[in-house]
């Protein structure tokens, strides 16, 4: 398909990766790759890429199902970008959306509703009710209490690793990650976002004095 020997990787090792839906031509998700991970993918033809916050190769699908077949890899005429076509086997996004990109369609203004945690809570509750096949939410929620506290320890550590790094895009983007996996955790306890709101109101009337003793 492509020879590596003629991409540039940055001075990580890395080239950026666009994935698009071979049929559609939608894009699906960016990640990166580097020599190793571009080697996996065109031996498997599923894409493989590499974690910049986990350090590490992340085959897609390998966990959820979500596989990406690849059909096709092109390089950009600077030869430092990968343009992947496949044929994928679930939703692109960890949030169970088609793409990273995806919004929800509209058909006028009186119809938009502005995201909101809240909103988000209710649909992963609505998730958790119907488990939708092909949903990461559905996953989780199927897998138990034991899957989602585990992505909980993995999105902190990423969120550690991004703020570390002085990353505030990919600080923003990993905290978004936790804060996802935070609500899946609340859901599966039955513990709702006013429950969390009532108790950072009580801390806020506290003394400063007597909250630090209370948290030690």
């Amino acid at each position: 398909m492509i020879d590596c020997n003629e991409l540039k990787f940055d001075s990580n090792g890395l080239i950026p990766a666009v994935v698009t839906d071979a049929d559609t031509g939608e894009v699906l998700t960016l990640a990166y790759m580097n020599k190793e991970s571009l080697a996996i993918s065109l031996e498997k033809k599923l894409t493989c890429f590499w974690s910049r916050s986990r350090q590490e190769l992340w085959l897609k699908g390998e966990t959820s199902g979500h596989y990406q077949h690849i059909v096709s890899i092109t390089a950009d005429c600077d030869r430092d970008a990968l343009l992947i076509k496949v044929h994928k086997d679930g939703p692109a996004c960890h949030l169970g959306t088609d793409s990273c990109f995806s919004y929800p369609v509209v058909k006028n203004e009186e119809e938009k509703s502005p995201f909101t945690l809240d909103s988000l809570y209710d649909l992963l509750l609505s998730r958790k009710r119907e488990l939708p096949e092909g949903s990461y939410t559905s996953y989780l929620f199927q897998k138990g209490i034991d899957k989602i506290l585990k992505k909980v320890g993995e999105e902190c550590t990423e969120v550690i690793i991004a703020g570390k790094g002085g990353d505030r895009a990919e600080t923003i983007y990993e905290t978004a990650d936790l804060a996802y996996h935070v609500l899946v955790m609340m859901a599966e306890l039955g513990i709702t976002p006013d429950e969390i709101r009532t108790e950072l109101a009580s801390r806020h009337i506290i003394d400063h004095k007597v909250k630090q003793e209370k948290m030690v």
